[in-house]
């Protein structure tokens, strides 16, 4: 069983504080006109002051959680500086670079569909619905690389059981927020916007998908999902939709955005599987951000204890 108890992680591998909160101020001191100047050649509406993906601010009462991995996790810059997050721009450095127009207050969450208590939150309500964990997971992404991230979020089923779904809510549908302005990456035409996934019932009952608010002890930067995200950390990345605003309770099989663009490589489930590779690559092996070297491809993405029974008697190459 590869999953151990976070409070096992030694600090010795966790970056220092006070290095990426000089590096964040570097960076927003540096490229502030820059970053200005782009804006207006662009049409994109910044109107300066200081982006949320850089306020650093503390998101308190957290505890440490028994499903942490105790693996090395990446450092702040890795995990917020390369990213993909489509609806901030398509390479990996994007995200970061047009973060500043994801503005994230006001927001809120609606809870709709085959539920007894449809309700729409505020997101700072949100937040405060259950008590907060850090959850340091291993995530793996489609193209074969993967990070260790310390995540701060809630189990969803905390919000599953306020729901109170009803015998028909077979699925859960999640919506990302649709504004051109607020996400650039919408003005391209690569994909039909907005993005959307989707989970069965026992998935996202499941106590290892989380609602994450938060990474390294601080707010979600916009790069990686703010305010609010899905993490389903024994699928492939894609799979765990950001800046949510709708969660729609379904009877059958939702859309999800790159199975309904390109069945043949993206499936619903797409759970992580060195046995199933992708049309164009082998997903028997992997690169961790930040070493050289590749690494076996762990099925389930190491989580299997916990996962497999959830598809048992399912053939995972039909139902990739």
């Amino acid at each position: 069983m590869l999953i151990q108890k976070s409070n096992d992680i030694k600090s010795a591998v966790i970056t220092p504080k006070e290095f990426y909160l000089n590096r964040r101020q570097f960076m927003l001191s540096a490229s502030a006109a820059a970053l200005a100047t782009g804006a207006a050649l662009s049409g994109l509406d910044w109107t300066g002051g200081t982006p949320e993906v850089l306020a650093g601010e503390k998101l308190g009462n957290v505890k440490k959680s028994s499903f942490s991995t105790a693996e090395k996790q990446n450092s702040f810059k890795d995990i917020t500086s390369y990213n993909n997050f489509y609806e901030l721009g398509t390479d990996k450095e994007d995200p970061a670079t047009n973060a500043r127009y994801l503005t994230t207050r006001p927001w809120t969450v609606s809870v709709e569909g085959e539920v007894r208590k449809p309700k729409t939150y505020d997101i700072d309500a949100l937040v405060k619905l259950s008590p907060l964990e850090e959850r340091v997971y291993r995530m793996r992404c489609v193209e074969a690389w993967s990070m260790v991230i310390p995540w701060l979020g809630f189990p969803l089923s905390s919000l599953i059981k306020l729901a109170e779904p009803t015998g028909n809510a077979k699925f859960i549908q999640f919506v990302t927020l649709l504004d051109p302005k607020r996400m650039p990456g919408q003005k391209l035409p690569i994909m039909e916007w907005p993005y959307v996934e989707g989970l069965r019932m026992d998935e996202a009952m499941h106590p290892l998908t989380i609602l994450s608010v938060g990474l390294y002890g601080e707010i979600l930067p916009a790069q990686n999902g703010a305010p609010i995200r899905l993490v389903v950390p024994w699928k492939y990345g894609f799979k765990s939709i950001k800046s949510i605003v709708k969660i729609r309770f379904v009877e059958k099989q939702p859309p999800a955005s790159w199975n309904r663009m390109q069945p043949q490589e993206y499936g619903f489930y797409s759970n992580v599987n060195p046995e199933v590779d992708h049309p164009r690559w082998t997903q028997a092996t992997e690169r961790r951000i930040g070493e050289f070297l590749r690494r076996k491809t762990l099925k389930f993405n190491g989580y299997g204890d916990q996962v497999a029974q959830l598809y048992s008697g399912m053939d995972l190459k039909k139902f990739y």
